[in-house]
């Protein structure tokens, strides 16, 4: 029998860093485009901010990211070493382990035992990772990717209000700005919570309502205490 389920958890990983970079690249680059306009500044202090923002940011995401996944992916591997130190040790203890957690999950004595013989005769480690740790090769730690996707995603979203910025009429600048960067933080919202099988509509307004609501008292700041640049 042929399955057509098509599960969304292995896009997880990427998809987390990419949406966290383009949301991210809009909302602060946007909102930093704002409230420099806000205070009134020319044309050329508010694209030294948008682009100053945009780099910065971009570095920011890479590092954040890369030092946040690195720390998983050390735990990770650490864990998994503990675990092929135990396996080398003590297998027949780490195969009643392993049992155990399959009587757990609903599965009799005899059976559990079983399932763990034949798994851990297949790749012993694997199977204590997955079923032990939670470790799985879908939902394992990638630094570089993370780094790499977060970074890109930024950029691309933060590059639209600079453009934006660049071409607009200096009139214009604060109500066009946030209202392109919600349009587009709507459709990013409503396509990532699609990619993940979520809800479009529930993705879209809350990623619209965080992102009106930083712009918004971003430009306040500025309104208040900016001055002429």
């Amino acid at each position: 029998m042929q399955h057509d389920e098509h599960h969304k958890i292995h896009r997880s990983g990427w998809l987390r860093a990419a949406v966290l970079g383009a949301n991210d690249g809009i909302v602060s680059t946007a909102s930093l485009i704002v409230g420099v306009a806000a205070a009134e500044a020319s044309r050329g202090s508010i694209m030294l901010a948008g682009t100053a923002g945009l780099v910065a940011g971009a570095m920011s995401m890479a590092a954040g990211e890369y030092v946040s996944v690195k720390s998983q992916e050390d735990t990770e591997a650490a864990d998994l070493k503990m675990e092929a130190d135990a396996l080398e040790n003590d297998y027949e203890g780490e195969l009643n382990e392993l049992a155990d957690i399959y009587r757990g999950r609903g599965l009799d004595q005899k059976l559990a035992t079983e399932v763990a013989r034949q798994l851990m005769e297949h790749d012993a480690l694997g199977a204590h990772a997955r079923d032990e740790i939670g470790i799985t090769a879908e939902l394992s730690a990638r630094p570089f990717q993370a780094a790499f996707t977060s970074a890109g995603m930024f950029a691309a979203g933060a590059a639209i209000p600079v453009v934006l910025a660049s071409v607009a009429p200096l009139t214009s600048i604060l109500w066009l700005i946030p209202l392109i960067a919600i349009v587009m933080l709507g459709v990013l919202g409503a396509l990532a919570a699609a990619t993940g099988g979520a809800s479009p509509l529930i993705g879209a307004s809350r990623v619209c309502f965080w992102g009106s609501l930083a712009m918004g008292l971003t430009a306040l700041v500025g309104r208040l205490f900016g001055v002429s640049v």
